[in-house]
């Protein structure tokens, strides 16, 4: 059977995330993962002094954790990925507990917000690869007490994603309007990827 991919060793993620690694294997891609140990506050707070917008917030955290992984492992292909929430130009965070994610969606609640999603690949110590792409949601408006239900039957789960919802489940129920890539919005481009791994020759297709 002739092999998709062409590279000696696996692609290997800059990440934990079981949503992007769930994304690649989706895509037949052979991975392994490994984490980037990246600060990402303190990257963020070095790029508000540069006053970085957030497609090229997302584009630095993206970067920094592939050439993080790729110091390591000079021989590797390394995808690093990441991704920033933004409403009215204010960036999100993942909540801490219950009460910042309710908080969270009570600011989001009847807006609409855009997610901005970045890779960037790095072989050597060296980016050589960068894509991003965005989608735009609207969740629909909610009273405190369907905020309070969402949360009871999501679960805890939903305290790992920066806007409180997990759109591939549950949190469906919250939206009104969804624009853009599934896998922009789960946080990693799979198209533009699989353009910058071609470019690279690393795909047989």
């Amino acid at each position: 059977m002739p092999a998709l991919w062409t590279h000696l060793d696996k692609l290997l993620l800059a990440s934990t995330s079981a949503t992007r690694l769930g994304l690649l294997v989706s895509a037949e891609l052979p991975v392994e993962t490994q984490n980037s140990g990246v600060d990402e506050r303190a990257v963020e707070d070095a790029a508000a002094h540069e006053s970085l917008d957030p497609p090229a917030l997302a584009a630095r955290l993206a970067a920094e954790k592939a050439l993080a992984v790729s110091r390591r492992h000079p021989q590797r292909v390394v995808l690093g990925a990441d991704q920033v929430l933004a409403c009215d130009g204010e960036v999100f965070h993942k909540p801490a507990d219950r009460e910042a994610a309710q908080l969270q969606l009570k600011r989001l609640a009847g807006r609409q917000h855009s997610l901005h999603s970045a890779g960037a690949i790095a072989i050597g110590g060296q980016v050589v690869e960068r894509f991003s792409s965005v989608a735009h949601l609207t969740l629909r408006p909610l009273t405190d007490g369907a905020i309070d239900l969402y949360l009871d039957l999501a679960g805890p789960d939903v305290l790992k994603s920066v806007g409180v919802y997990q759109l591939e489940g549950f949190g469906i129920h919250l939206f009104e309007i969804v624009e853009g890539d599934h896998s922009t919005i789960l946080g990693l481009p799979l198209l533009p990827l699989l353009a910058a791994l071609r470019r690279l020759g690393c795909l047989a297709l």
